[in-house]
């Protein structure tokens, strides 16, 4: 979509408008107690706040824990589509960021991108699909997670990364961000994810579901 739409900035009036989209996981949660710790909600909510198309597939955040967070997603299983529209996303708010500023991003020649967070050095992305996983819910959450240890993923709440897990949909993601590139982490993910699909099929099974 060409529509460009703004919720930004977030002020304290805007709660009912903040909330539907954290409700539709287009928005960052505030409250993160390691963000507080580290400085970065002193100014909680003025100065940050998310750029949208009318379609809510490309998203870029303003100010949360990076200064932009670029997001491509959309329901349905076409990654191939969603990573091609971060690319090509990327490259527009890069390009646009250099002419307006002179500057392009932070990035190291060894360690890849600069970001608030060390876990993000290197590409930076993580590459994630909602799946259901009754099977391996059944089969106990601390099962799950050592099983995406093995397949080099990271399981989280589809509420993000500290807003807990909520019934048997899970935020599975790629664990690593360094080292590999970006292709390669957003095959292992896909890889881990199928595999974790067919074998919650078989736990379903064995748990009589």
């Amino acid at each position: 979509s060409s529509g460009i739409n703004a919720e930004w900035p977030l002020r304290p009036g805007d709660e009912a408008v903040r909330q539907q989209l954290v409700d539709d996981h287009f928005l960052f949660v505030s409250g993160d107690p390691n963000l507080k710790a580290a400085g970065m909600e002193r100014d909680w909510p003025e100065g940050r706040g998310i750029f949208h198309n009318t379609d809510k597939t490309f998203l870029v955040w303003v100010n949360e824990e990076d200064q932009l967070r670029i997001i491509s997603m959309e329901k349905g299983g076409d990654v191939l589509g969603v990573f091609k529209r971060l690319a090509k996303g990327i490259e527009a708010v890069g390009d646009s960021v250099k002419e307006e500023s002179g500057k392009g991003f932070m990035l190291d020649e060894k360690y890849g991108y600069v970001h608030s967070c060390p876990t993000n050095l290197g590409t930076g992305m993580r590459a994630s699909v909602h799946i259901d996983l009754p099977g391996w819910t059944s089969h106990g959450v601390d099962k799950l997670k050592a099983r995406c240890e093995e397949l080099a993923l990271q399981p989280r709440g589809t509420r993000g990364e500290s807003g807990g897990q909520t019934g048997c949909t899970y935020d599975i993601s790629n664990k690593h961000r360094l080292g590999y590139s970006e292709v390669q982490l957003v095959q292992t993910m896909i890889d881990g994810v199928n595999t974790l699909y067919t074998e919650d099929l078989a736990l379903q099974k064995k748990h009589g579901m």
